[in-house]
């Protein structure tokens, strides 16, 4: 038995390392090649920083860039606030009537392709004759990202004890000031996790934002696929190695936070 059990021990490890090699190896390479000498990808001419000095004196790249950090910023503060005050309804409110209905077209971009709801944005902003431009970049990214944001912030509230908002009315809160004073600081590790989840998101997308965008106001992922189109470039790994950083410290940031809420709502626990 004790012979099965390491056998299927070095088994798993082994699928785990090829996993991983499969998922993150291309990544690795990127990384690597961003610090190449050379102009050609494919040649290495030793360790240079010389592509991140073109990509911070690229004005074009740079103003994409910028455009693509206020964009995340501001949709996924929106998508936060809106995603969290829906996540309140939901898991707070009682069975009310369209519910069901409420719940199914919050949850719709989940399962939605991007293309659709990117054509669907912009049929929208097409009839209502708005000019396409941050604003309307920022709108859809905030539809696509409050459902993710929903979903963290109403498992959460799901796991706590309602009878802790109760003592507070008891003691002479008002369901407002005991939502305030008692839920909102456990639930804010998850409101924070969605934020940068919703960040993340907006930072990522591509499809939705090539639908919604005007002229002037191309976010860095556009940028990126219309310059790898003719041809990739050296540095096109040195901006998406630091896209790579960025993400992967808010996704370390997201993880802590998490857990952060986890152990909060354990410590809240009744015994």
């Amino acid at each position: 038995m004790a012979r099965t059990v390491n056998r299927l021990s070095r088994f798993n490890m082994t699928a785990l390392a090829l996993g991983l090699a499969f998922l993150y190896l291309p990544i690795v390479i990127l990384v690597i090649f961003s610090f190449n000498a050379s102009r050609l990808v494919n040649v290495w001419g030793g360790w240079s920083l010389r592509w991140y000095i073109e990509f911070f004196n690229d004005r074009a790249m740079l103003e994409a860039a910028w455009m693509s950090l206020r964009v995340a910023a501001v949709s996924a503060t929106l998508a936060t606030l809106l995603g969290t005050l829906a996540a309140i309804g939901l898991a707070r409110g009682e069975r009310f009537a369209g519910r069901a209905l409420f719940s199914g077209m919050l949850y719709s971009p989940l399962v939605m392709p991007e293309v659709i709801s990117g054509l669907s944005l912009l049929l929208l902003f097409v009839a209502l004759n708005a000019e396409r431009g941050f604003w309307t970049v920022t709108i859809a990214h905030t539809t696509l990202t409050m459902c993710f944001v929903t979903v963290v912030v109403q498992s959460r509230l799901a796991s706590l004890d309602r009878s802790l908002e109760e003592a507070a009315m008891d003691l002479g809160c008002n369901p407002v000031k005991a939502f305030l004073m008692v839920t909102l600081p456990l639930i804010v590790p998850a409101i924070v996790a969605g934020w940068m989840l919703a960040f993340t998101l907006s930072l990522d997308d591509v499809v939705i934002a090539s639908f919604t965008t005007g002229p002037g106001s191309a976010t860095l992922p556009i940028r990126i696929y219309s310059e790898v189109r003719l041809g990739v470039k050296p540095e096109i790994n040195a901006i998406c190695t630091l896209v790579i950083a960025l993400i992967a410290v808010l996704i370390v940031i997201a993880s802590f936070a998490s857990k952060l809420s986890s152990s909060q709502g354990e410590s809240a626990a009744p015994l």
